[in-house]
């Protein structure tokens, strides 16, 4: 008599496994310990063989009766349920998508948040659309070449991105012996040309002072206006600042003390030194001016920059922009990267040294043995180089004559 749903809910667990049989040799299997499998017995080449359809509730009476239908039809074309479904697993497990998200799955620990983010991205809107289902040894070089060319009329940049991640979700199919060539090694001949990545900012005193004035006058959100004056200020990557976090910030010590977490770094360097301080900001008065206004707004948070939607996060990489936009000024006179090469380029013609220049601008030590232990040093001079840079734009932004604030010889 075949089986009910009412049936099926009622049994119960036996001190042994017992079977309720629906017909077509699909039965399920009520084990002592409550758990019911569905099974299908067969017989292929003259031998008894069992294939196992899932868990009830999981799979309803109704499917299980589908697959036993799906498996008789294969028996009766002459093919064993039980291999068959042994190919798709290799299939499936031998798919790009299967490679390229074992690959994601490994790479992940060590990387960013952002670029963890950033690759999945790509992946899953312009790589696995088109190469997802593909066997990975039966893709070829024309099928990578056309994934990339339909990125790289949209962005060049994307693209060698795309090419990156491609290059090496090969490379681990072939190390795990699902593929024998790369068929996206050497690509990027084909792409559009590398742009050279321009910091754009201006370093002629006079724009400069244009810059900073057009800053003061932004009238949007405060915690934005407080982000946009900080900026030429500290010249840090604009991740940096936005996750300034009040915990970080010394106002009798006048530092920003920065956690190795915050700082551009690899994952697995962040985890192992995680709590570390990577560097020490020192504050000129007119920034500790700048925080403390607005302490008074944001100092009961995390972020000293708190974003609108969830105070639980800093402002996103795009607001900075959005407000320099906002204020009329384009892309080519100046990016939230371009602080960092104007400040650069103008302490140099200043006098400072490089190193000291190069300290602040938290660039990574060569020696990777003293850069753990160096987030202080050369913390008085790189002290007065930080007044002497604010005292300067000071000088810029009030439109005094211009005359360059000299390192002291």
């Amino acid at each position: 008599m075949p089986l009910s749903d009412t049936a099926i809910r009622q049994a119960k667990p036996a001190t042994k496994p017992y079977r309720l049989f629906d017909g077509g040799g699909l039965y399920l299997e009520v084990a002592p310990s409550g758990g019911k499998w569905w099974r299908l017995k067969y017989r292929f080449d003259g031998k008894e063989k069992r294939l196992s359809f899932g868990v009830y509730p999981d799979v309803p009476l109704k499917d299980a009766r589908e697959k036993r239908e799906a498996a008789r039809k294969l028996l009766a074309k002459g093919i064993d349920p039980r291999e068959e479904r042994k190919a798709d697993k290799a299939s499936e497990t031998g798919s790009f998508a299967a490679v390229a998200r074992e690959w994601t799955a490994h790479k992940k620990p060590t990387w960013s948040a952002t670029h963890a983010e950033r690759t999945v991205t790509i992946l899953e809107k312009d790589i696995l659309p088109f190469l997802g289902a593909k066997q990975v040894d039966k893709i070829t070089t024309p099928d990578v070449l056309s994934v990339l060319k339909r990125i790289d009329t949209r962005s060049p940049v994307t693209a060698r991105k795309a090419y990156s991640s491609l290059r090496m979700i090969f490379f681990h199919a072939i190390a795990s012996g699902r593929a024998f060539t790369n068929p996206a090694d050497g690509l990027t001949a084909l792409l559009s040309p590398k742009r050279s990545k321009r910091m754009a900012a201006p370093t002629d005193p006079p724009e400069v002072a244009r810059l900073l004035r057009t800053i003061e006058g932004y009238t949007g959100s405060f915690v934005v206006r407080c982000a946009l004056r900080l900026s030429p200020l500290f010249f840090l990557r604009p991740g940096t600042l936005r996750g300034m976090e009040w915990q970080d910030l010394d106002f009798d010590r006048a530092e920003w003390r920065i956690p190795i977490e915050q700082m551009k770094r690899r994952q697995t360097e962040k985890d192992a030194r995680r709590g570390e301080i990577a560097l020490i900001v020192p504050l000129s008065h007119q920034a500790v001016a700048i925080l403390r206004e607005l302490h008074q707004l944001t100092g009961n948070g995390r972020f000293a920059f708190p974003g609108v939607r969830d105070r639980g996060k800093c402002i996103s990489d795009n607001t900075v922009r959005s407000a320099l936009r906002g204020m009329g000024l384009t892309g080519e006179e100046i990016t939230p990267h371009g602080f960092r090469h104007m400040a650069s380029t103008l302490l140099h013609e200043m006098g400072f040294p490089s190193h000291l220049i190069e300290k602040q601008l938290a660039h990574s030590d060569g020696n990777k043995i003293r850069a753990v232990y160096n987030h202080a040093e050369y913390l008085p001079e790189r002290r007065k180089m930080m007044q002497a840079w604010a005292d300067y734009l000071d000088v810029l932004k009030g439109g005094a004559r211009i005359v360059p604030i000299r390192a002291a010889g």
